[in-house]
């Protein structure tokens, strides 16, 4: 799957959408997206809410693990938040695939800011139910 078909099928994704997730980058097991901290993704204290960091993590995994062509589906996703950030600031999520067999995958994710600040990191595992 191609980064074009990766933002069709994220277009019908209708939390990245509200979010403002875009899918920079896509290749079997890589993704890249960006996501503008408005707002509305402001917790209590006035910093980006982990939820939509979360979030972000998530959709880079979806596009990397799927980019492969069979649906995959995230099982089990772990994440340290590193660094808060406030409204305006511009995070870029990055997967990269550790490891692929038939059935499972192992995604690394980093999330860093315009200054290349790590904010967080992540591992996902995805399973694919319709790899035989």
């Amino acid at each position: 799957m191609d980064v074009e078909s990766g933002k069709k099928r994220l277009g019908k994704d209708s939390l990245a959408r509200y979010l403002g997730i875009e899918l920079t980058d896509m290749e079997p097991g890589y993704a890249q997206a960006v996501m503008e901290v408005k707002p509305e993704l402001l917790n209590g204290v006035n910093i980006t809410h982990g939820g939509a960091i979360f979030s972000l993590v998530d959709v880079v995994i979806a596009a990397a693990s799927n980019a492969h062509g069979p649906v995959a589906l995230a099982l089990n996703v772990s994440i340290h938040f590193i660094k808060a950030t406030k409204e305006g600031v511009i995070l870029t999520a990055t997967a990269r695939e550790d490891n692929l067999t038939r059935k499972t995958g192992i995604y690394r994710v980093e999330v860093r800011d315009e200054h290349n600040s790590l904010i967080a990191l992540a591992e996902g595992l995805v399973y694919r139910p319709s790899v035989d």
